[in-house]
């Protein structure tokens, strides 16, 4: 009996340790997952630092390679949002709509917000899906010409002018000089010309004229080529395009970006007889 006592001893001790041992491994590894985690979170942090640095000088492509290593190591849905933006300004418009895409099916509650994902869509061609972010939109901010303007593209293309302009979405007050005059033009109501001449109410400065400006000829270049006059397309989206304005405080510079691919895409492309 005492020498099965002893053994009972003895295995209750070996168990003991066993388990004392599975312990200290499982702290260790929880220590090594710990610090990898660590390092992986430093590695990613380098990469958005670089990222924001090649977006900063406009080092577009080097920029897009940058996040797409990010998102190897770790899938951040911000990176596939400022992926599509930068892949955008290289003029990858399915691939823009792609990742932009990939940050709303991790964060659908940001869909509605997705004004430039509604733009690629209209390079790429997806103009009916275009029009429905654009619709979406409305849902977050009603009083924003341009997003009225660019469901309006995007329709045209499926339903004509004349329909297009029909059901634009409806926009009351846009502060924002000339752009309620740019409505009016879409709906038909104003010409080109009352548009330029809004643009320069009220005596402004030569800085915000030059802002209001860049808008008065971003959207009059794409109502002409809508229209299919040609030469006062480019002409217009050639002014828009002006790299003097690269970084003006008055105008948005993903949107300067877009009067630049516009531009970059029209040179390219054959003129039409």
């Amino acid at each position: 009996m005492k020498k099965i006592e002893q053994t009972r001893h003895l295995i209750s001790f070996l168990m003991l340790m066993v388990v004392c041992m599975i312990g200290g491994t499982s702290h260790a590894q929880n220590e090594d997952a710990k610090k990898m985690d660590e390092q992986l979170q430093m590695k990613v942090q380098e990469l958005y630092q670089q990222f924001e640095s090649q977006n900063r000088d406009r080092e577009f492509q080097k920029a897009a390679e940058t996040l797409s290593k990010a998102l190897q190591l770790k899938d951040v849905p911000t990176f596939h949002y400022l992926r599509g933006r930068v892949q955008f300004c290289l003029g990858q418009f399915e691939a823009s709509v792609k990742s932009f895409d990939a940050y709303v099916k991790a964060a659908p509650n940001a869909e509605s917000r997705q004004w430039e994902r509604g733009i690629s869509m209209y390079y790429a061609r997806q103009y009916k899906r275009g029009a429905q972010q654009f619709e979406l939109y409305q849902t977050f901010h009603d009083q924003d010409v341009e997003n009225s303007v660019w469901r309006f593209l995007c329709m045209v293309p499926e339903t004509g002018v004349k329909k297009a302009r029909a059901v634009m979405l409806p926009i009351e007050n846009d502060r924002r000089i000339p752009m309620m005059k740019v409505f009016e033009m879409y709906r038909g109501t104003a010409t080109p010309q009352d548009v330029l001449n809004a643009a320069r109410r009220g005596d402004p400065d030569a800085s915000t004229l030059k802002g209001r400006l860049f808008y008065a000829h971003l959207y009059l270049g794409l109502y002409y080529e809508v229209l299919e006059k040609d030469a006062l397309a480019r002409k217009y989206i050639k002014l828009a395009a002006d790299k003097s304005l690269t970084g003006h405080p008055g105008i948005n510079t993903y949107m300067w970006d877009v009067a630049r691919v516009h531009w970059e895409r029209l040179q390219v492309m054959p003129k039409r007889k």
